[in-house]
């Protein structure tokens, strides 16, 4: 009998992840992407949908901002002086930092654009506010060991 997705359980699945206007965002390449279900390895919304389905299961699932990576959040758009950015030589719009967040955990910005020492920034993540559509083929599922559990990821 085959597996029913669930808590602590690792899951293999290809997938293909586009936007509303059919650009393809991520994909699983060669090897299927594993993760142990119930451990908030991905998006909410995702994990939602594959509740009960089983290895062989092809499905579509759409998962909305809120239940993926958030709406935009404003706040996290600022202008910085191009001074906190120590040892850069060049700041152009696109590049990307990585930077201290203030609850001390790393945090992703991107620079939107530089108009002479002033550097807009935005913390979003990049799919924030994007309504996110997955094509998925469930290879695998099957019982997460006692190592994997207690790391809360797949090996």
């Amino acid at each position: 009998m085959s597996l029913l997705i669930g808590n602590n359980l690792v899951v293999s699945m290809h997938y293909k992840l586009t936007d509303d206007d059919g650009n393809v965002l991520d994909g699983s390449k060669d090897e299927p992407l594993a993760y142990l279900h119930g451990a908030g390895n991905i998006i909410p919304g995702l994990e939602k949908a594959l509740v009960g389905k089983v290895a062989g299961d092809n499905l579509q699932v759409r998962v909305e901002p809120a239940e993926g990576y958030g709406e935009v959040k404003p706040e996290l758009v600022q202008t910085i002086d191009k001074s906190a950015f120590q040892g850069v030589s060049a700041i152009e719009a696109g590049m990307t930092f990585e930077a201290q967040g203030s609850n001390g955990a790393a945090q992703r910005i991107e620079v939107k654009k530089v108009e002479g020492d002033a550097v807009t920034i935005d913390a979003n993540h990049p799919l924030a506010g994007v309504s996110l559509n997955f094509d998925l083929k469930i290879v695998e599922v099957r019982e997460a060991t006692k190592e994997e559990l207690a790391h809360g990821h797949t090996h």
